[in-house]
């Protein structure tokens, strides 16, 4: 997968994307406590299979949740290491808790930008590029309090329990169209 959408002006290679993190949100509390530890190793196994061609290196998976909502028990590691990328099992579909639980895991460390993303997104190593959100685009998930000052924002519609490499393809094709502004306006 060295490119795609030929039909494209400029050929968009995974060198040229610069995608180091990807970050899928989507699905119910419900719908995350109902899958069995087989069908989390799936879905990791081949959503990271399409991210790593990519030169994805690490893809977190949350779900859309509720503010307020506790953090869902899954029958799985929390952390899948793969041969071709990490996957994080984030159940804290809450933002703000996940906030108030990154700066008490700082403690007395010097609380910046960069503490802030290393406690929230460890073990990966940076904040995520690009957020695929399933589901209806009507409203923003709770759980992307922090992600949406930088990250690239893809609605698909395809439902959390649907999600297979193919939409994980269309995102970072959607991504890979983009001129990335990190927070600023075109002059």
């Amino acid at each position: 997968m060295d490119s795609f959408d030929k039909g494209h002006d400029a050929e968009v290679t995974a060198e040229s994307l610069g995608l180091r993190h990807v970050l899928i949100v989507g699905g119910s509390a419900e719908l995350w406590a109902g899958r069995n530890q087989d069908r989390w190793l799936e879905s990791a196994r081949e959503l990271s299979a399409a991210a790593s061609a990519y030169g994805v290196k690490w893809l977190t998976l949350r779900p859309y949740g509720a503010l307020g909502e506790r953090p869902v028990d899954v029958d799985v590691d929390h952390v899948v290491r793969l041969e071709s990328c990490g996957v994080v099992i984030d159940p804290t579909s809450d933002g703000r808790q996940r906030l108030v639980d990154a700066f008490r895991s700082i403690g007395e460390g010097p609380i910046n930008e960069a503490s802030v993303a290393g406690s929230l997104y460890e073990p990966a190593d940076g904040e995520p590029d690009l957020v695929v959100i399933c589901g209806k685009n009507d409203r923003l998930p709770p759980s992307l309090v922090w992600e949406l000052a930088y990250a690239e924002l893809v609605f698909t519609e395809t439902e959390w329990i649907s999600f297979a490499a193919q939409d994980l393809v269309a995102a970072v094709a959607q991504f890979g169209r983009r001129r990335r502004r990190f927070g600023g306006l075109d002059a």
